[in-house]
């Protein structure tokens, strides 16, 4: 049976499952797996509290009315067994956030619960997970981020900022390939050489990346989107300021870190969104009734200690895009 006919089945058994008066009885603490980020730092955590803070707000107060499960997804025994363990602690729903592997992890343990997800850089539709954006028919529906888009804008801003350079080194691993020949795609229309760093075997030898940049003298650095790469923010800015590498990341704190630039999706506000979902279908909306919503909210930091300690200068039109500075 392929993948998108199993759904279906899944979804059509979920349309009978009592979900609202299994969550909503009289005294009834509603009950959520969450599958996600570690949560070792401050940026996973400040958006997980943006997701508990929405969920007060719409009546589901965590330890009152509220209980979450979570698991991380670099759970060393791997997404399957974290997400199994999900599903024996019996939840009402499940959120999932994340690359694909994530959200097939939860589909082989979860029969019909319903899901929530955060699908990074992957297509539900074409991938079978749901039938169209507009009606997803089974018990999977939330929120995608199309980081494909911004690895093509985040070289083009490099470009901008820097017109005079003209040889662009990648950072990236087996996660983020998809978007590595996005970005290889744009450098190659903008005129601009490309060297792909491939990061294999963690821990990463990120030394040893910029090591082979600085061989190949590359004159710009673009940070691909791998949460593998999170942990290890503050090392890559490092490392480039002392090559004296303008960056470009995806994610805000990377600039918070010292790197130069970020510009991608604001996932607190996505955060905000799934937990609304969640109110929605614990209140006794079917998952198959909610469209799927493509992230839309973008933001631009520019970090200009950075940019003093490396000494480059960043052009007005730049700083005018950037939705914060950091001095």
């Amino acid at each position: 049976m392929r993948r998108r006919e199993f759904i279906t089945l899944l979804g059509g058994a979920a349309v009978a499952w009592p979900l609202a008066a299994r969550a909503q009885q009289a005294g009834k603490i509603a009950r959520i797996g969450f599958l996600g980020p570690s949560r070792d730092s401050p940026p996973p955590i400040a958006y997980y509290q943006a997701f508990l803070a929405r969920l007060r707000a719409l009546g589901f107060s965590e330890g009152e009315t509220l209980r979450v499960e979570y698991r991380a997804l670099n759970d060393p025994r791997g997404p399957f067994v974290a997400a199994a363990e999900l599903v024996r602690s019996q939840p009402d729903l499940i959120v999932v956030e994340g690359p694909e592997l994530s959200l097939q992890a939860v589909v082989g343990a979860s029969g019909f619960i319903p899901i929530v997800m955060m699908a990074v850089n992957y297509d539900p539709v074409a991938h079978g997970y749901v039938e169209s954006l507009a009606r997803p028919g089974g018990n999977i529906t939330g929120v995608i981020f199309r980081q494909l888009e911004l690895a093509a804008k985040q070289v083009e801003l490099l470009t901008q900022a820097f017109p005079e350079k003209k040889r662009l080194a990648a950072l990236f691993d087996a996660q983020t390939a998809d978007q590595l020949r996005e970005a290889e795609q744009t450098a190659t229309l903008l005129k601009v050489q490309f060297q792909a760093l491939k990061l294999e075997n963690p821990p990463y030898d990120f030394t040893g990346a910029f090591r082979s940049a600085a061989v190949r003298s590359a004159e710009m650095l673009l940070v691909l989107s791998s949460p593998a790469f999170t942990p290890y923010r503050s090392q890559i800015a490092e490392l480039a300021i002392e090559q004296r590498l303008p960056t470009m990341f995806t994610f805000k704190h990377y600039a918070e870190a010292g790197g130069l630039m970020s510009y991608g999706f604001h996932f607190p506000t996505t955060y905000r969104r799934v937990a609304e979902y969640v109110a929605m279908i614990l209140k006794g909306t079917r998952p198959a009734d909610l469209p799927v919503e493509r992230a839309t909210k973008l933001e631009m930091v520019v970090n200009l200690k950075t940019a003093k300690a490396i000494g480059l200068e960043l052009p007005t039109s730049i700083l005018l895009r950037a939705d914060e500075v950091i001095d």
